[in-house]
């Protein structure tokens, strides 16, 4: 906490509290052996490879106009609609988190999208901030998810299974969070104006031609998983060529824009990796201290109802989202949680999409709320903190209610990766 008070990347700051941990429980040559080798090990593991393969394949999917196809062909569909625009926000950032995997990129793209097309028609700057960056959060879900692979590799679950866990929910989400946008907007059809678009269905159908990027994309990734074709590790390599592919095809990739792509996936996946050694050296000292043994045993030992514990899970990542970034909860609390809520009967894919949903709430809320930091940052209409924090806060309550729905019928969760597993 001192080290991130003044300032310090929260990969650094796990880091060095992981290292001055080791050092001051077990010894300086042990603390010196981590340093040394977790750092390779770590980024030789094969199944976070998929990672930057994941986060080139948003990046060619981006550069390649996928993003401006998709917002226009829900754009044509729901814009007339009341609160359309809004709803057309969050359902192409949806499709578009099929290929991006990160909510801080999709809401970075759809804030310069869509806030010029919701301020035209006379949207609430605070529904239209609020909206995009809720919205973002849907990448984490929909595959492919980094969190999910990080989820995958810390609890040694499938990533396979998890990636695919997330579909259903992702998509729930979305209809909720369009859901709400309709009730609010005939309630507060000050927040929302009816936009005067008149399309045909001529229009729309044409307009589909679009997403055919996206789908050959979502198809490529989840088919090739759900059919057996190659592992999850293999996917973002496919994917990757796939977004690569169809950047040349549309002619959308020129040399300098290839090293500009290839820059950016290479910073985006240098700063999560810190993040990730930071915080497995972090952990590392908290197996040796005994502080995942003592504190394990001691909460199955309390006996209570296994929805208590889930409550307390619950609490955990709400408060740490307040002040943390998704990536350094997981590798903080997942060491010292799993093994208590799998010993309380929750089933571990099931776990991983709630703690990945937990974790996006995260980035909604204040005051470190970052989806919301990027979206005041990226917006070319002028939006302030404030306003950001109360669009976002319906979205924050939609988001439990979600959680509410996972938590009373379970099996959303787990039926489709049941069923692939056979």
């Amino acid at each position: 906490m001192v080290a991130l008070c003044m300032g310090a990347h929260i990969g650094v700051a796990l880091g060095l509290a992981g290292f001055a941990g080791i050092y001051l429980s077990v010894g300086p040559d042990a603390a010196l052996a981590q340093i040394a080798a977790i750092p390779f090990g770590t980024t030789n593991s094969f199944s976070l490879a998929v990672i930057p393969l994941f986060i080139l394949m948003g990046s060619f999917a981006t550069v390649s106009g996928i993003t401006t196809d998709l917002f226009r062909t829900a754009y044509v569909w729901l814009g007339s609609l009341r609160g359309g625009l809004a709803m057309a926000t969050v359902m192409s950032s949806a499709a578009f988190g099929a290929a991006s995997g990160s909510t801080i990129v999709n809401a970075a793209v759809f804030t310069r999208m869509a806030m010029p097309e919701m301020a035209r028609f006379g949207y609430d700057i605070r529904l239209s901030a609020g909206c995009i960056a809720a919205a973002g959060t849907l990448a984490a879900l929909i595959p492919p998810s980094i969190l999910m692979v990080i989820y995958a590799v810390i609890t040694e679950q499938s990533i396979g299974k998890l990636l695919i866990a997330g579909i259903v929910p992702g998509i729930l989400t979305a209809v909720i969070y369009c859901g709400g946008i309709y009730i609010l907007a005939r309630v507060r059809p000050d927040l929302a104006p009816l936009a005067n678009l008149k399309f045909s269905w001529a229009d729309r159908f044409q307009s589909l031609k679009g997403v055919y990027g996206i789908m050959l994309l979502f198809g490529i990734v989840v088919g090739g998983i759900y059919g057996g074709y190659f592992p999850a590790t293999y996917a973002g390599a496919v994917g990757a060529f796939g977004a690569f592919l169809i950047a040349i095809s549309r002619r959308r990739l020129s040399p300098g824009s290839l090293v500009d792509v290839l820059k950016e996936a290479a910073v985006t996946t240098s700063v999560i990796f810190i993040i990730v050694i930071g915080g497995i050296l972090f952990a590392r000292f908290l197996t040796y201290s005994g502080l995942v043994t003592t504190i394990s045993t001691y909460l199955i030992g309390l006996g209570v109802g296994k929805y208590t514990y889930l409550l307390c899970f619950i609490l955990l990542f709400t408060v740490l989202g307040c002040f943390i970034e998704p990536i350094a909860i997981m590798v903080m609390t997942l060491p010292i949680m799993f093994p208590v809520m799998k010993e309380a009967g929750f089933d571990p894919i099931w776990l991983g999409v709630v703690a990945v949903k937990l974790a996006e709430i995260g980035v909604l809320t204040p005051p470190v709320g970052l989806n919301v930091f990027v979206v005041k940052s990226s917006s070319p209409i002028p939006v302030t903190l404030g306003q950001a924090f109360a669009g976002v806060t319906p979205f924050i309550v939609l988001d439990f209610l979600s959680l509410g729905l996972y938590v009373a019928f379970p099996e959303m969760i787990t039926w489709l990766p049941n069923f692939v597993s056979g």
